[in-house]
């Protein structure tokens, strides 16, 4: 496993990005708070995010915690507590002008597929975190709460706009407004993950997916999350139209016409994503 450079990894504030055969791992390393997240690491995710966007080696970005939590949501000391005493808090022109929780929108539409590798707790902010990847692994050991309604205050971050596209409105009602805790079965009964791993396995199974998918070929699997969003919003035609336009683009690439050499000369395709 090899750092992307030590200068960019003592720039992050307890997270760590490394990058292996095409696949990234940002590791939230905080297990003394839970990995809950102080207003610095939130500033530096979009950072993270837009190097692993425009690093063409990277094919797939895993995302997990150390420790006993995946992520416990926002550090209530430092980005809460403050408000309630009436401190001055710091921002900048950005903070004001941008939608709270921009970042989020900034890996729901990362083209490179995602996982998260949820090893303990993930509750308000963290449930949203593992809510924006597109394939959410989960240790046994997982735990998942929609607290925010604990704190008098209202899912966000994208929760809103993702849980009930994962689990159906009424279930994200029910959660929400319950704030109750569900252990990782559970989770994956209301499909809010689409796997259970025993503890010790986990990062293994997530990184021989994220393997899996990194060898595979990428420009289609771009163009396969994309049209799974949008098939998420637009109507029949529309969605047709898309079809039609990746399929078309797909058609011009290396890796299909490979594949179909492959397929004609009965062995596996080699994919470079080209």
């Amino acid at each position: 496993m090899v750092m992307i450079t030590m200068a960019e990894e003592t720039q992050f504030e307890n997270m760590i990005l490394e990058k292996e055969e095409g696949v990234a791992i940002l590791t939230l390393s905080r297990p003394d708070k839970l990995n809950a997240m102080t207003t610095k690491m939130w500033r530096d995710l979009p950072r993270i995010i837009n190097n692993v966007r425009e690093d063409d080696e990277i094919k797939v970005l895993i995302l997990t915690g150390v420790g006993r939590a995946f992520c416990v949501g926002s550090d209530v000391g430092d980005r809460l507590a403050n408000r309630i005493e009436g401190k001055k808090i710091e921002t900048t022109r950005k903070d004001l002008l941008e939608p709270v929780g921009y970042w989020a929108y900034l890996i729901r539409s990362l083209d490179k597929m995602t996982i998260a590798a949820i090893n303990g707790m993930a509750v308000g902010a963290g449930l949203s975190l593992a809510l924006l990847c597109d394939i959410r692994i989960a240790s046994e050991k997982a735990r998942f709460g929609a607290v925010w309604v604990k704190m008098g205050l209202i899912a966000d971050l994208g929760a809103t706009y993702t849980l009930p596209r994962t689990v159906g409105a009424s279930k994200s009602l029910e959660l929400m407004t319950s704030g109750e805790i569900i252990d990782a079965r559970e989770a994956e009964r209301i499909g809010l993950v689409t796997k259970v791993s025993s503890h010790n396995e986990l990062m293994k199974v997530a990184k021989d997916l994220a393997t899996k998918l990194a060898k595979g070929p990428s420009i289609a699997i771009e163009l396969m999350k994309r049209g799974v969003y949008k098939g998420m919003h637009n109507d029949m035609l529309t969605q047709l139209d898309f079809e039609s336009y990746a399929q078309n683009l797909c058609r011009q690439t290396e890796d299909h016409m490979d594949a179909v050499r492959a397929f004609l000369e009965k062995r596996e395709p080699r994919f470079r994503g080209r």
